[in-house]
Formats: structure tokens, C-alpha cells, sequence
């Protein structure tokens, strides 16, 4: 079966890494609300996936194919040079994209609002964890497959990500608070009051 699947993402791999991507990343959100509230919220689920599903995956595709094309191979300076363009290059724009594109889809009056607050946290927080994971992917996952092998790692990612929209502030510290006792952290309905 392994086999098959692995066949059909390389005879589709477009459809196959941006529906697994897209998948995945609205997976985190329905994570995140699991975890902080009773009734999921499937509208904010559905503005997650459209953005994943229309930006984040596809650029995802398109951008590993280029960097492979501009830096070919595993050689260790290939691998460094595609690792630092993708964290000063794709990430500072997914993270825009995503907390802009969610607030646009919510019809936020200040689509900028989130992102201003916490795009330089959630940034920082990011270089503790991409670099590591996209090291990972350069060197050791086939190109036909890194949009997925990403998907998978953005899957813990968007839950943090849609965390700090709804209740954090992008740090780890908040995240991390948030894990150790969820009790004790703002609930959403507070969050929401508050502004």
C-alpha cells in the first residue's frame, strides 16, 4: 500500500503535497480548538484551510522546486544556503499570509491587526523550530515529497499558530503556559471580550 501511495505522489505530486498540506495544516486548527473550547468553531477551520489550501501549500510546492533548482543537491553549502532563503525569505511571508489571510477571510475590520501584534514573536518563535525541521527535509527527504514532509511539520505548527491568533501573543513562553495548565490560560470567549 505504501508502495501505491508513494507512486501516486510521484505521477501527481502538486494535487497529492498541496492536499496533504492543506489537510494538515487545518488539522492544527481543529487541534488548537479541541484543546480550547467545546464547540468547534468550523467556519474558523474552513478560513484556516482556504488559506492553506490557496497560499501555504502551493507556494510550499512551488518554492521547494526552485530552491532545488537554484541550490541542486545535499551538499552541506546547498543544503545551508536553501535552509537560511527559507527562513528570511518564505517563512516571514507565510507567517504574513497567514495571519493576514485568516483576518481578511473574517471580515476583521484591521486585517493587519494580528499580524502587527505578533508577527515578530511568532517569527522568532518559528527560527526554533524550521530551521531544524527544513535541515531535515534538504537532506534527507526526496524533492517529490518535501511539500509533504512540510505539511507534516507545519501540522504542529498551525496548531501553535492558530493558538497565538485566538489566545497567545507568538511566543513560545505563551504556548508552552498554554500546555502546562490550559485551565489557567485565557479562554477564547475572554480573549474575544477583552478586544
Amino acid at each position: 500500500m505504501r508502495q501505491a501511495i508513494l507512486c501516486k505522489m510521484r505521477r501527481f505530486p502538486w494535487f497529492t503535497n498541496v492536499t496533504l498540506y492543506g489537510c494538515l495544516f487545518a488539522s492544527g486548527d481543529l487541534v488548537h480548538q479541541c484543546f480550547t473550547r467545546r464547540d468547534l468553531d468550523w467556519r474558523q477551520t474552513r478560513n484556516v484551510a482556504v488559506v492553506a489550501f490557496s497560499f501555504h501549500g502551493n507556494f510550499s510546492y512551488l518554492w521547494m522546486r526552485g530552491l532545488e533548482r537554484c541550490f541542486p543537491g545535499r551538499a552541506v553549502s546547498m543544503v545551508l544556503r536553501k535552509v537560511l532563503l527559507d527562513q528570511t525569505v518564505a517563512a516571514p511571508l507565510a507567517t504574513s499570509v497567514f495571519y493576514t489571510g485568516v483576518s481578511l477571510l473574517e471580515g476583521k475590520e484591521d486585517v493587519l491587526q494580528d499580524w502587527r501584534e505578533k508577527f515578530w514573536n511568532t517569527y522568532k518563535t518559528g527560527l526554533l523550530y524550521w530551521p531544524f525541521m527544513q535541515l531535515l527535509n534538504f537532506l534527507l527527504v526526496p524533492l517529490y515529497l518535501r511539500t509533504s514532509f512540510t505539511g507534516c511539520c507545519a501540522f504542529l505548527w498551525a496548531t501553535f499558530l492558530c493558538f497565538s491568533r485566538q489566545c497567545g501573543d507568538g511566543t513560545m513562553s505563551a504556548a508552552l503556559a498554554w500546555v502546562m495548565s490550559p485551565k489557567e490560560a485565557p479562554s477564547l470567549t475572554n480573549a474575544k471580550e477583552q478586544k
